[in-house]
Parts: C-alpha cells; structure tokens; sequence
C-alpha cells in the first residue's frame, strides 16, 4: 500500500518538486478571523494589493494561504518564479476532475508519517534524475497499466528492493 502511494504521488511531487527544495517560511501573524491585512508585511500587502479592500471579508483558509503564497513567492528567485507561473498555468489548464484527484493525492500525502514522506520525496529525487526518455517510458508504463498490473509493478518494485538491500547486507558482513 505505501509503495502504491510512493508510485502515485511521486507524479504529483514532480510538478510540485522545487516548492519541496525549500522550507516552508514562518506562518503570519493569525487571529481567530485568520491574518490580519496589518500583519502582512508591506511587500506582502502590494502583492495582495487586489485583495486589499475586500480582505476581512475572505475566509480565514484563504487569507491564510494568500498570506502563505505571497510569503513564498517574494522568497523566490526569477527563475523559480518563472517556473511558478508555467506551474500554475499548466494547473488552471487541468480539467476539474484531474484537478480533484492532485488535491486527494496532496492530501493523502500530507497526511504520510515524516518518515513515509521522506522516501516519497527520495523515490521523486531518484525518478527525476533518470533520464528523461526512461521517464517518459515508465510513465507511459504506468498511464497503460491497469490496476492488476500496477500492483504487479509494485510487487516486483518491492521484491527487487529487497533483494538489493540483502546483497548490501552480505557485502557489509566480514569475511565474506
């Protein structure tokens, strides 16, 4: 079960990755109501500038995560806002339904021990650094497989792993 979660969430952390390369930034001051139009810093509140006047009016989750994204993207360098901007406009491209199924993925991988989201976000690095035709090919892999064959994937995955882990274990004994 968790290396099927591993498999499908590594897509949704490579269109996510490099927001994963940083540190979340300190949250805002927060009230009951959520974050106050005053606590925002005032890079922050020109960014949000559109939002200005109808601020105390947003829900609490919404300020928040205003709050929270203006916070990243001033962090960001040019080219990580460039890459922001493809992101976001590839998101709004999504149809509704794909957009559901991320925000359950997101979701389901927030809701990993540190631990397990640790060796998603290790399985997303490995995937990222193959080459990208071998990418591109396991991709098209997975999108063709159906649910049989996928835990079929998984299992073999897993069995290899194993393997490997204990031919490292042999190595590592003494005299042998």
């Amino acid at each position: 079960m968790i290396e099927m979660r591993s498999v499908v969430l590594a897509w949704l952390l490579m269109v996510a990755g490099p927001c994963f390369a940083q540190q979340p930034p300190p949250p805002p001051a927060q009230n009951a109501a959520g974050v106050s139009w005053s606590s925002l810093s005032p890079q922050q509140q020109k960014l949000l500038g559109r939002f200005g006047d109808q601020w105390s009016s947003l829900p609490p989750q919404r300020q928040e995560a205003l709050a929270r994204g203006s916070q990243r993207w001033l962090g960001m360098s040019p080219d990580q806002r460039s890459q922001a901007r493809q992101r976001f406009q590839h998101w709004r491209s999504l149809p509704p339904d794909e957009r559901r199924q991320l925000r359950e993925r997101w979701q389901n991988f927030q809701s990993l021990p540190p631990g397990q989201q640790a060796a998603v976000r290790q399985n997303f690095r490995r995937f990222q650094q193959l080459p990208p035709e071998r990418r591109q090919m396991l991709r098209e892999q997975w999108r063709r497989a159906s649910p049989a064959e996928r835990q079929n994937m998984i299992q073999q995955m897993r069995e290899r792993r194993m393997e490997r882990m204990q031919q490292r274990m042999q190595q590592r004994r003494p005299g042998k």
